[in-house]
């Protein structure tokens, strides 16, 4: 049986400098339906995988209903 996981918060991402490739923080996770603490796991996260992501979770919330976007 696959392990369901739920994404709590991002912590602390951070990198070096404003030019860097690679940024580290702390990922905050709970596995679903369980009454185990949450875990704290230390992460590394490629620009590239930033971008990717920016780039889906802002199609998705513009698809979903009840959110409306920002105009700057």
């Amino acid at each position: 049986m696959v392990e369901t996981w739920e994404v709590l918060t991002l912590r602390g991402l951070a990198s070096t400098d404003e030019r860097a490739q690679e940024f580290t923080g702390t990922l905050v996770i709970h596995r679903a339906g369980s009454s185990e603490p949450v875990e704290s796991i230390k992460v590394s996260i490629k620009r590239s995988i930033l971008a990717e992501l920016h780039d889906n979770l802002g199609r998705l919330l513009a698809r979903s209903t009840g959110v409306t976007r920002r105009r700057s």
